[in-house]
């Protein structure tokens, strides 16, 4: 008998073979179902997939045999390894000086014929190989050698893919650990740059109401571009902590609304502005979804179409349908109107089309990217629809 030698990359090839996380583990359908296709194919009883580690060859699928693993020194598939580019048949073993008194062929599981395709990775390493064996002498056809080889391919596919899904799940775990630190670092950069901003705007407001007298009209003007920035700032700290919520805010739970209790309940936050009308009209009383994540939306949109409306009355219209699959809300005003150029634009973080608000301010490019993100996490979608001078229709959908 003549042993199979070291592979002559023999520590990379079994870098490689560890990496798959595979050896030792219990059987899967996939991998013995091309064992039990190989064996019909080629008419053999046994059929394995054996991976060949440091000292023995381990099979992750063992048609016709009892036993999960052999010694390296006797393994015919020891010596596949060492001719990667070559289909290894050994039509009687008996008569092959490197088997004839080898214990696995004097002995069980009598392995008479041999056929194997070398595994060989991505990297062009083998770690092992696809075989059938039969317990007296056979030869194979070339279409039974053809077919032996794609199932050696499918199954370097499975253990690729098994590869690429543990380093995803690393990489998931990697992502998950550093959304978390980053989050972290938000809300305290956010708490610690909110204060003095807090700071900043009081100042400045109580240096405007007691000393703006004894200060020319340069100076009030720079005293209110201090505070008006320091007040945008903050904004802009407070919408970017809603945006990074928003899928924390996803994680709860749906449950029935009744949307007209809903709508009172989000007008009520805009009742004291006497310069807006909010109607609505539904086809249905009640829908199935996550409150948090639909009470932000509205709230976003409801006030941006009283922030940017350019008439005396802010008229907004909310209406609800149900459709077979999924729901369809839309939040009608009658304000300016968007550019059509401008329809994606409004949606994207940190995009702002228009110079100000009613109020003369300047919004942040937050507020509607926000609300893309919380409709494209619920299964919806989001679109504009306008009309220069006439108004904007921004209508939404939810997965039912």
């Amino acid at each position: 008998m003549i042993a199979p030698e070291k592979h002559r990359r023999e520590d990379e090839r079994i870098k490689f073979l560890e990496s798959y996380s595979i050896l030792d583990t219990l059987p899967e359908i996939d991998y013995d179902n091309l064992t039990a296709i190989a064996a019909e194919i080629c008419g053999t009883p046994i059929s394995l997939i054996s991976l060949v580690d440091q000292d023995r060859q381990w099979f992750k699928s063992h048609h016709g045999l009892d036993i999960s693993e052999t010694p390296r020194n006797f393994s015919f598939c020891g010596h596949v390894i060492n001719e990667p580019d070559n289909v290894f048949i050994v039509e009687d073993s008996r008569q092959d000086e490197r088997f004839h008194d080898n214990p696995i062929v004097l002995g069980e599981p009598k392995v008479i014929f041999y056929a194997g395709i070398p595994l060989i990775n991505e990297k062009g390493l083998p770690i092992g190989s696809f075989c059938v064996i039969d317990n007296q002498p056979k030869t194979l056809s070339q279409n039974q050698i053809s077919s032996l080889k794609a199932l050696s391919d499918q199954t370097m596919k499975l253990l690729e893919l098994r590869l690429k899904t543990a380093e995803l799940k690393n990489t998931m775990v990697k992502l998950e650990k550093k959304n978390e630190e980053l989050e972290r670092f938000a809300k305290i950069a956010a708490h610690d740059l909110k204060s003095p901003l807090a700071n900043v705007s009081g100042l400045a407001e109580f240096f405007i109401e007691n000393y703006s007298s004894s200060i020319d009209e340069e100076g009030q003007e720079i005293i209110h571009l201090i505070k008006s920035s320091s007040d945008k700032l903050r904004q802009m700290i407070d919408g970017l902590l809603e945006y990074s919520k928003t899928d924390h805010m996803l994680t709860e739970n749906e449950r029935e609304i009744n949307f007209q209790i809903l709508i009172d309940e989000i007008s009520n936050l805009f009742i004291f502005k006497n310069n807006c009308s909010i109607t609505f009209k539904s086809s249905t009383d009640s829908i199935k979804t996550n409150k948090t994540a639909i009470e932000q939306i509205l709230i976003n949109l409801i006030a941006n179409a009283i922030k940017y409306n350019d008439k005396e009355i802010a008229e907004i219209e909310i209406e609800l349908l149900e459709e077979e699959s999924f729901y369809k809300i839309s939040v009608k005003d009658n304000g300016p109107g968007i550019l059509k150029e401008d329809y994606k634009r409004i949606f994207q973080l940190f995009e702002v089309v228009s110079n100000q608000d009613r109020f003369g301010e300047k919004g942040s490019g937050i507020g509607l990217a926000t609300v893309k993100k919380i409709v494209e996490e619920l299964g919806g979608t989001i679109y504009v629809e306008s009309e220069m001078e006439k108004g904007s229709k921004f209508t939404f959908t939810i997965a039912r």
